[in-house]
């Protein structure tokens, strides 16, 4: 293919790194979180983990954060905003997470949905900042990352319009902050229908801000791994997915995650298929000249 093709990707730049969101798949257990933290680098060998930061008092209306969980079999409180307390790690535990990280060189990173969790986590130094699709119109806290961190910010775009799309790069660019910005194509259901992934959103997503951001990534919430081997061959070159060490455990995430079973294989199948993702380097390849030899037929005289 030309190198000046639009659809051009260079195979010895493509590099796909794969993301374990942890999230709040610990169930408010700072010991099961460090034993995730563990499988994730040393069994399912995956680039990076994530976890999410909230103030529920900030985040939520007074109503919300008294209401009732909406699933109240998922419930960790009496009411949401208890459930979400009950989840929440405070700042010092965060530096215990991530010097846990450090200590299996992974890459520690968290998802903010507040200002104030912003501030904590930027005080954390993290390999990189990821803004949830529910907060991604949050310009005031995107404002503070942009001054504050020098890293790279993820920005997932489900339940985001095409023209919200073009007002948070706009805002990115006005910021001089795009080129360290990675697009996630993502759907926000858990799980999601195979009809809603829409993977060609990842094609869309490269043909118009590949020259403006520094990668398009996919954020999954689907069963299984087919979908993100197929969103690597699209172009998608961060891939992240839910991990938990158990699917039947109480909570909304657990059944759109993957275990470090399905984990360990998601990352040995995208890691093959990296290596198939080249054009041919000759006409023949050295692979195929024996059986070329052996089985080619060829007739000049009625060409």
């Amino acid at each position: 293919m030309d190198k000046e093709s639009r659809d051009y990707i260079d195979p010895e730049t493509y590099q796909i790194s794969i993301v374990a969101e942890i999230g709040c798949n610990h169930k408010g257990d700072l010991k099961i979180a460090l034993e995730m933290i563990a499988t994730a680098a040393d069994f399912c060998n995956v680039h990076a983990v994530k976890f999410q930061k909230r103030t529920p008092k900030e985040l939520l209306s007074s109503k919300e954060y008294n209401s009732p969980h909406p699933e109240p079999r998922n419930a960790y409180g009496n009411t949401y905003g208890e459930h979400r307390e009950y989840l929440e790690f405070n700042i010092d535990e965060h530096q215990i997470l991530k010097e846990a990280c450090d200590s299996r060189n992974i890459v520690y990173s968290a998802s903010v949905w507040d200002l104030t969790a912003a501030k904590e986590i930027c005080s954390l130094s993290p390999g990189f900042i990821k803004i949830p699709s529910a907060c991604n119109l949050d310009y005031r806290m995107l404002k503070y990352i942009c001054d504050q961190f020098g890293g790279e910010i993820h920005v997932s775009l489900g339940m985001t319009t095409k023209q919200e799309e073009d007002d948070i790069i706009t805002f990115f660019e006005k910021n001089r902050r795009a080129h360290d910005v990675v697009l996630y194509s993502c759907t926000s259901d858990y799980p999601v229908q195979f009809d809603d992934v829409c993977l060609f959103e990842i094609t869309r997503l490269r043909q118009k801000f590949a020259n403006t951001v520094k990668h398009i990534g996919f954020s999954g919430h689907h069963l299984g791994i087919a979908v993100d081997i197929a969103a690597v061959t699209l172009g998608a070159t961060w891939i992240e997915r839910h991990l938990t060490m158990d699917r039947t455990w109480k909570g909304t995430d657990h059944a759109a995650s993957l275990e470090p079973g399905g984990l360990r294989k998601l990352v040995r199948d995208i890691k093959n298929v990296k290596k198939s993702l080249s054009y041919k380097s000759e006409d023949i390849l050295p692979s195929e000249r024996k059986q070329r030899e052996k089985l080619k037929r060829v007739d000049y005289e009625n060409v």
